[in-house]
């Protein structure tokens, strides 16, 4: 399927690595321009380069934290016309929620509600006045199904998903769409980091805490980043452009819900 999108501008925040990567590697596939972001600059640019080899197309590399409002800036000056932007960024760690401060509780929903809205407040303007935009915000399943340990980071996330749902009903007439996705288990780093503390609770070690994990899920597999990534791109495609402010689960068949 031709998804429309050669010679569109994209980043694809938090993108060295995992989920991001894996949209960022489709959406380039298809021939979008990249402005990458991640907080390992070495990681960083060995995706650029890899990206680059792969697929021809222009790839830029923007390394540090992207709730730093620097990063932000330099991003969206790097990308000049954003046609497509892939919100995403690391949950807080997971713990008890009687663990959590202050300081732990504001940094989590500055990393997870706030600085997704701001990288849409610097780019949604321009994509309302040139009649096209994807926004596409990396979540959780835990916005669906809360999980023990990540409580703060499904509050922040709810808050986002509450937030931009709204905005999304007032763009999408300019051509501009606004959507989640919510994955679920998926072969990434975070994932090894749920089996440790899943292995902690249960008193088991790691592999048993792994199997288990897999045993619940009804696909009896974790995701794979790449089919992952597929989704993502087609949300941003010509395609999807009457789909908006919608919440789409990927966890193989993980939540038991009808809705």
């Amino acid at each position: 399927m031709d998804l429309g999108l050669e010679g569109k501008t994209a980043i694809v925040c938090a993108s060295s690595h995992g989920l991001g990567r894996a949209c960022a590697a489709e959406l380039a596939r298809a021939g979008c321009t990249l402005v990458l972001n991640g907080r390992d600059a070495e990681a960083l640019d060995a995706t650029a380069q890899a990206l680059r080899d792969e697929t021809g197309v222009r790839v830029e590399a923007i390394a540090g934290d992207i709730a730093d409002a620097d990063v932000q800036r330099a991003l969206v000056a790097a990308a000049g016309a954003v046609d497509i932007l892939v919100n995403n960024n690391g949950g807080p760690p997971l713990r008890d929620f009687r663990q959590l401060d202050g300081d732990a509780i504001h940094a989590g929903l500055d990393a997870n509600m706030v600085t997704p809205i701001r990288m849409v407040q610097q780019v949604i303007d321009g994509m309302v006045e040139r009649g096209f935009g994807r926004i596409v915000c990396i979540t959780s399943a835990s916005v669906k199904a809360p999980t023990p340990g990540l409580d703060l980071s499904s509050g922040a996330r709810i808050g986002l998903t509450g937030f931009l749902a709204g905005v999304a009903r007032q763009v999408v007439a300019s051509g501009v769409t606004i959507n989640f996705l919510l994955p679920g288990l998926f072969a990434t780093r975070r994932l090894e980091g749920v089996h440790r503390f899943a292995a902690q609770a249960q008193g088991v070690d790691e592999a048993e805490a792994e199997r288990r994990s897999r045993e619940r899920v009804p696909a009896r597999r974790f995701g794979d980043p790449a089919e992952f990534g597929a989704t993502c791109a087609f949300l941003c495609s010509r395609h999807a452009g009457y789909i908006t402010g919608q919440s789409l689960l990927i966890d193989g068949g993980s939540y038991a819900g009808i809705m």
